[in-house]
Formats: structure tokens, sequence, C-alpha cells
């Protein structure tokens, strides 16, 4: 029976998906609570514990997208310097 509940893996897309999302919704909980300080006794005053969960949001969200779109500024920089070289040698060889 064990057999049937093996592991087959997270699909790139879905993996993206989760993260993505992930990422906004600390985004959307830092904002609110922030917010929520504001609004509760005393007023107008955060408790340091509120920044720090929101610093901790930010981190976590500018971490998934950073990291997302250097690491694909990259892959894609990668593949058109070589498809150009691919492409220059062929010229070079007829």
């Amino acid at each position: 029976m064990l057999h049937n509940l093996t592991y087959k893996g997270m699909k790139r897309e879905t993996k993206e998906d989760v993260q993505i999302w992930t990422a906004v919704g600390m985004l959307i909980a830092g904002s609110g609570l922030t917010v929520a300080g504001f609004l509760v006794t005393p007023l107008g005053i955060i408790h340091d514990s509120v920044l720090w969960f929101f610093a901790q949001c930010l981190l976590y969200a500018g971490s998934i997208f950073g990291v997302s779109i250097y690491v694909t500024g990259k892959v894609n920089k990668a593949i058109t310097n070589f498809k150009q070289r691919e492409e220059g040698d062929g010229k070079q060889q007829q």
C-alpha cells in the first residue's frame, strides 16, 4: 500500500506559484499588521515586534522576487550568448 504514496516531485510551475503566493501573502500580512499597529491603543505607536515582523516579511518577499529575477536574467543571458556563439560558428564554417 505504501508504494502508491511515493513522492513524484513538484512541477516547476507549481513551485514558482507557491513561492510567489507565499511572498504576496507575507507582504499582505506584514502590511496588515503594520496598519493594525496604528489603530490599536496606544494610537499611532507601533511596537518593535510589529516592525520586526514587517521587516521579515519584506526580506522574505524580496528574496523570493529578487533571486528569481536575478537567476532568470542570468540564464536568459547565457542562453542568448550560447545561441550567438553557435550562429557565429555556423557562419564561419560555411
